[in-house]
């Protein structure tokens, strides 16, 4: 299943080689949609790593991610559950503009900028 989040890059962590055939990347994206701004963890993985290459910290941005669960019984039988965000796609966010904190600014219309008004 796929979803889509917007928000500001507020971490870029460097990539990651997990194993010989297994690296990731974590970042994070803040989603100042709601009363309390959230800090979400994502990860990209594999040939997906380099996509946060041309990206940086105050961006905003709209990311593609699945949601990923998993089973994982500890040695003293102990069973846990884990999700993972795995972002596959990262875009700058349309018509967004940000203050130097991070604040999206609303563009200013002028009467001359606002000509299809009905009267």
């Amino acid at each position: 299943m796929s979803y889509k989040l917007k928000g500001t890059i507020k971490v870029i962590k460097d990539a990651v080689q997990v194993s010989e055939k297994f690296v990731k990347r974590e970042f994070v994206v803040t989603d100042n949609d709601s009363m309390y701004p959230q800090d979400i963890s994502l990860q990209l993985t594999q040939d997906k790593v380099s996509i946060l290459d041309g990206y940086n910290v105050g961006e905003s941005v709209e990311v593609s991610f699945n949601l990923n669960g998993r089973e994982w019984t500890s040695p003293q039988g102990e069973v846990k559950y884990f999700n993972t965000l795995n972002a596959w796609r990262i875009e700058k966010a349309e018509g967004t503009e940000q203050d130097t904190h991070g604040n999206e600014v609303q563009p200013i219309i002028t009467p001359e900028e606002d000509d299809d008004l009905p009267f």
